[in-house]
């Protein structure tokens, strides 16, 4: 709605909120791309490589131990 408004009517008063979106938006693809990559990449390299940027951007807690939740959903598998 504040696209719309931005674009058709000339408010302004909206743009460091659609700003502030579209960045989250873009962050949200970047976020998809490393975790595709993570999975997909020719190379083991290359898969490591993307996993931990991923995890990096994510902000992953060293403390929560190796079965993290977050560890979980990136497929990893670990025995105790």
């Amino acid at each position: 709605m504040q696209l719309l408004r931005f674009h058709l009517i000339e408010d302004e008063s909206c743009e460091k909120e659609i700003k502030k979106e579209l960045e989250k938006k873009l962050d949200k693809m970047v976020m998809r791309d490393l975790f595709g990559k993570s999975k997909t990449a020719p190379t083991k390299e290359e898969r490591e490589r993307a996993r931990k940027e991923y995890l990096d951007r994510r902000g992953t807690d060293k403390s929560r131990g190796k079965n993290s939740d977050l560890a979980c959903r990136m497929g990893r598998k670990y025995r105790r």
